[in-house]
């Protein structure tokens, strides 16, 4: 299931993997579910809370030589092409500085004719079983030619992985010490509340074990990095080398595992995050099981419902996931979903907002009958589906409407123009793509406002197919005659459908 890209979204901030590596800071790809068990609870009792939820504790000395021995260092190693690597990894200087061109052809030079290259990186993690299991990041592993554990005393052990997530960037490692490990438990991050005191350790920078304290920030944190984001965010410092470091409440219990921050500069500006313990355990119990973790499949292609939509669409407020695309014969499509629908509830569980519902159907078991909800034509309507298993590369819909040929035209900021084979090769639009093609978006105009641009291709308005330009215009303003605000524009943008609500007044 993916989520469509949101028309006129830009990301201002810059995300960062809180890992550490000799070559460049990488983007973000992570989350979520699947299915497995817990492991057992560790013997001794917990670290007693504070008497008062508000006050800070006297000292965290005591829950730091509690769970420190249990948080290890992870260092890997990996060879890299450099022919391969990017001029990005290149130093970077000033915008318009000489210098920049100057190293660029220096690098590149120094890459020809190099030999494969080994590339260590840093990283955090820390031991959940007595027999050896190590949580780390998917990302502090990646594709590592060798990994080595380095304990708390110093004392280095190499690591076999057992199986990686690249959809929740978890992995799981086994080290083989010949006697019981220190270990740590996971705790209910459910039960965690904004406010509550946290503490993180792992091994930024390469220095050692490492500690900080502060607060969770907020809950259900969705940084559109993947179908399952459900972040917890904190403020406690994570800097490069924290990722996949373990981050403890007030008891000493794991509630979740450091793995990115948002920073202008690559260093912790207190805006940290971390996947909650809630969704990491399935994963880890899964991978520990089989190597692997197999998740729910519903067949939908699914955006978030927007002010606007909601309005258009007669929802009491924005909620539920909306349907670009249904894939023919999956799940979803076999149970009655349309395009258009918006799931409201899936499993007898409220969905609330679009990035709920991958999460709830990936922790769904293959053959499971669920019931799902939508909201269509003003109601709601119950549907039953059956959920399939994922596969590792669910195949895209494409409409298939039919379209004719008439003069371009102009409509509420957008030039629009029929689909033919000289406007498919100027766009690059594929030949099972149908509907009217948008050449022209007018600055500052309603059609600008959502992000629309030339080379979208507008499949339906409302729920009724468009193969002209007339069509559109007239559609709109049938829409605009009745009142509405706006009208639902279904969007074919590089294959992928979206759904836009184009604005109405004063066009």
């Amino acid at each position: 299931m993916n989520p469509s890209p949101q028309p006129g979204s830009a990301k201002s901030k810059v995300l960062r993997r809180a890992a550490f590596a000799t070559t460049a800071i990488v983007a973000l790809s992570l989350a979520m579910f699947g299915a497995g068990r817990e492991f057992p609870a560790r013997a001794e009792a917990p670290l007693p809370a504070t008497a008062q939820n508000f006050a800070a504790p006297a000292s965290f000395a005591p829950l730091v030589e509690r769970v420190a021995p249990a948080v290890v260092n992870v260092s890997t190693t990996q060879k890299v092409d450099a022919t391969a690597m990017s001029d990005d990894d290149a130093p970077q200087f000033p915008p318009g500085s000489p210098f920049n061109d100057l190293m660029k052809r220096f690098f590149q030079q120094q890459q020809r004719g190099s030999a494969p290259q080994k590339v260590t990186s840093l990283g955090s993690g820390f031991i959940i079983d007595p027999s050896g299991y190590v949580v780390t990041n998917n990302h502090v592993v990646g594709n590592a030619s060798a990994i080595k554990v380095i304990m708390s005393d110093g004392k280095e052990l190499p690591a076999k992985l057992v199986g990686r997530d690249a959809k929740t960037d978890l992995a799981l490692l086994k080290v083989n010490a010949g006697h019981p490990l220190p270990y740590v438990e996971f705790g209910d991050s459910d039960k965690s509340k904004v406010g509550d005191w946290v503490v993180a350790v792992g091994n930024p920078f390469g220095l050692g074990g490492t500690v900080t304290a502060g607060i969770v920030s907020a809950r259900g944190r969705n940084l559109n990095s993947g179908p399952f984001d459900d972040y917890l965010q904190v403020d406690a410092p994570i800097n490069r080398g924290n990722s996949g470091g373990p981050l403890f409440d007030i008891q000493g219990r794991v509630i979740g595992i450091n793995s990115a921050i948002i920073s202008p500069n690559g260093g912790s500006v207190g805006v940290g995050f971390a996947i909650p313990a809630t969704l990491a355990k399935p994963v880890i119990g899964a991978l520990k099981t089989s190597g692997k973790v197999d998740r729910g499949w519903l067949g939908v292609q699914i955006q978030q419902v927007t002010p606007e939509i909601a309005d258009n669409l007669g929802l009491d407020k924005p909620r539920g996931a909306l349907v670009a695309a249904a894939t023919p014969d999956a799940p979803a499509a076999k149970a009655g979903v349309r395009q258009g629908d918006v799931i409201v509830a899936y499993g007898g569980k409220a969905v609330d907002a679009m990035h709920d519902l991958p999460r709830l159907v990936a922790e769904t078991h293959a053959g499971t009958a669920v019931d799902i909800t939508v909201w269509r034509d003003g109601r709601e309507v119950p549907l039953h589906a059956t959920i399939a298993q994922m596969k590792d590369d669910q195949q895209q819909v494409a409409s298939n409407e039919d379209s004719d040929s008439d003069a371009s035209s102009h409509a509420y900021g957008l030039a629009l123009a029929p689909l033919n084979e000289a406007t498919r090769q100027r766009f690059d639009v594929p030949k099972e793509v149908r509907g009217v093609l948008i050449v022209g978006v007018q600055d500052g105009g309603p059609a600008a406002e959502q992000g629309l641009q030339p080379g979208d291709v507008i499949e339906k308005v409302g729920r009724d197919d468009v193969t002209s330009p007339s069509q559109v215009k007239g559609h709109l303003k049938q829409e605009a005659h009745n009142g509405k605000k706006s009208a639902l524009l279904l969007v074919n943008r590089h294959g992928n459908s979206i759904y836009v609500a184009l604005g109405l007044a004063n066009s």
